[in-house]
């Protein structure tokens, strides 16, 4: 029987297995579908067909940044258990795939499945292969992609690859400018911003915070200017804990990341300013 494109698709459809396995599956049982299916369930090429109802709530976040630091890619990879996770194996397919990612400037997680790696096989295929080696359901969950074409990018990755970031700068690249960048990185995983700066938070937000603030103070029965009052201190809170330019620095008590920015331009005579910023943690829902 001829081994045609549309059933070799067809089995892997079937099966979540590499192309070149369902091939071979596919030439050995003359083109029994069935049957091929069970040559890779034997050969653990299949895993996504036993895997597909298992959770992925383990895996790695790594980061990739290109040589002339305009450009970086951040991607999320989860498997089953913290024992595969750990594993060199799976660390280092991770950091393929941010490589992967980069190469193709894109955090389309379907457009970074299609790509090739370097011995011609696609990302894809390489998942299905990882999935048969370590017999655990394994998946690209996200990715993202930050410019600075004006600047540079830095980034982070925490201790046991459960957290990171990607920072966009503009500003001039020296080794100064890219220890202050990662410094901010690092604050970015240790401190969760939702912003750069106040712009980026929505105005409804702030308006939802107010409302809680403005009922809290009317529950304790405060007057009306005192609530308003109470109000404006709580938003600027609000602010300083969430903008990643307010929040004050991890390494410098009593001096804000702005503080820490403007004090690096005033002594090194740059014009570094922080203009986009992605932060993943492990498990946490798409952002």
């Amino acid at each position: 029987m001829e081994i045609t494109l549309d059933l070799i698709k067809e089995l892997r459809n079937k099966t979540g297995a590499g192309i070149n396995d369902c091939k071979k599956a596919l030439v050995e049982t003359d083109g029994d579908i069935s049957k091929a299916i069970d040559v890779l369930r034997k050969k653990g090429a299949a895993m996504a067909v036993k895997r597909a109802d298992k959770i992925t709530n383990e895996g790695a976040v790594k980061l990739k940044i290109s040589d002339d630091k305009k450009t970086g890619a951040l991607i999320e990879v989860n498997c089953e258990t913290d024992f595969v996770s750990k594993g060199d194996e799976f660390q280092n397919f991770a950091e393929s795939i941010a490589a992967a990612a980069l190469s193709i400037n894109s955090d389309n997680v379907e457009e970074i499945l299609a790509s090739k790696s370097g011995d011609g096989l696609s990302i894809k295929d390489k998942i299905d292969e990882i999935m048969g080696k370590v017999g655990e359901r394994t998946e690209l969950k996200r990715a993202k992609i930050v410019n600075a074409p004006e600047g540079f990018v830095s980034g982070y990755i925490h201790f046991g690859s459960k957290l990171g970031s990607l920072v966009g700068f503009k500003g001039t690249y020296d080794e100064k400018a890219d220890t202050l960048g990662k410094n901010v990185a690092m604050q970015v995983v240790a401190m969760n911003p939702i912003a750069v700066n106040r712009d980026e938070i929505g105005k409804e937000v702030i308006e939802k915070e107010k409302e809680i603030y403005l009922s809290q103070a009317k529950n304790e029965n405060k007057p009306d200017n005192i609530a308003q009052t109470i109000v404006n201190d709580e938003v600027e809170r609000y602010f300083q804990d969430n903008c990643l330019l307010e929040q004050e620095y991890i390494n410098e008590s009593g001096k804000s990341i702005k503080d820490i920015i403007s004090d690096f331009n005033k002594a090194n005579g740059n014009t570094v300013e922080i203009v986009s910023m992605v932060r993943f943690q492990l498990g946490e829902e798409n952002k």
